[in-house]
């Protein structure tokens, strides 16, 4: 503990800024955190909210309008529900397909009918540390290598999950 921190302290390192925090012990149960980030919504188009109880073996999630309503297994176990990883894997393909689509229509190329995006997301471990890093396998058939490689580049500056991820984990891109 730091030279003239009380007991009674909670310290962040915010990651990457070199900042620390240091704030008065609450009770949990007024808890929060939050942080500043430059970029402000005028407009928020929407709000996923998912209620989840439990881990990764045998936690539920749902979503506030059961759309979503899942059991989570272990990666690689023989349970029947799905993990963390697949579910990222799963919205961020998705996302950068729509981006895909705003960058074509920017460019004034036609999609393909066929787009297909295999997404792979790692579970990692270095020593005590766990971490992700991630491939997108982006299939765009017909298209020009120098177009479809524009149209990636272009998906992922715009692309929100491929925004969140910028500069926190490692992701590859890859024409198909």
């Amino acid at each position: 503990m730091p030279a003239g921190q009380a007991d009674d302290t909670i310290v962040l390192s915010i990651a990457g800024t070199g900042s620390v925090l240091i704030e008065p012990r609450i009770p949990s149960a007024y808890f929060s955190i939050s942080w500043n980030s430059a970029m402000t919504a005028k407009k928020v188009l929407y709000t996923a909210k998912v209620h989840t109880i439990g881990a990764r073996d045998g936690g539920t999630s749902r979503s506030d309008d059961g759309r979503l309503d899942i059991l989570h297994s272990l990666p690689g176990s023989k349970g029947s529900g799905t993990n963390p990883e697949q579910l990222f894997a799963a919205g961020w393909s998705a996302c950068f397909d729509g981006a895909l689509g705003l960058a074509a229509r920017a460019l004034k190329v036609e999609l393909p009918a066929d787009v297909a995006i295999d997404a792979e997301v790692d579970l990692c471990l270095e020593g005590d540390a766990y971490f992700l890093r991630a491939r997108l396998n982006v299939s765009l058939p017909g298209l020009e290598r120098h177009v479809a490689l524009a149209l990636i580049e272009r998906a992922h500056q715009t692309c929100p999950y491929s925004k969140a991820v910028r500069g926190n984990i490692d992701v590859v891109l890859n024409l198909a």
